[in-house]
């Protein structure tokens, strides 16, 4: 008998449904891919709010309400930075969960403090946000899609201790 594969956004988008969990999304370096991921699986639409994808640091402010000083002090592509994009989203669209994402995709932009393929990924779950950091390897676009499927895996392993 053959083994059915099941997709990690399954398993994630079924707990949420579950859980009755609604989520939204902040997008820099994936650019909409997390939210893409996400509504492949139908029925999502129950419990998917909304995906804003910030690019610029005008955005980040304007439509997540992260702190100007926090740019500033440790920039687009931070922990706290990172951490104020989902909860920012969160309290906006007033969702359950929120998964953010911020990274230097390349190929250019790198530094040897912040170099290619640096990501941030915050998680926010009813009140807790944790943030966990990635250097991914490959080039604009594997960065992108690592950095999707790595959001999508912090946020089941988060669900996982609900």
């Amino acid at each position: 008998m053959k083994e059915e594969i099941i997709s990690i956004e399954t398993v994630v988008s079924k707990m949420l449904i579950e859980k009755n969990l609604t989520i939204s999304t902040a997008e820099s370096c994936t650019g909409g891919l997390v939210s893409a991921t996400l509504i492949n699986y139908p029925g999502i639409s129950s419990v998917f709010m909304e995906g804003c994808v910030t690019y610029s640091n005008e955005s980040k402010i304007n439509r997540l309400g992260v702190n100007p000083d926090t740019l500033k002090v440790y920039g687009a592509v931070s922990e706290e930075t990172a951490r104020e994009m989902a909860e920012g989203i969160a309290k906006n669209f007033d969702t359950n969960v929120a998964i953010s994402t911020t990274g230097i995709a390349g190929p250019g932009g790198g530094t040897i403090d912040k170099p290619v393929g640096l990501v941030y990924i915050g998680i926010y779950i009813n009140g807790k946000t944790t943030v966990n950091k990635y250097i991914l390897k490959g080039n604009r676009e594997d960065i992108r899609l690592r950095a999707t499927k790595n959001a999508i895996n912090d946020l089941r392993l988060r669900l996982l201790e609900l």
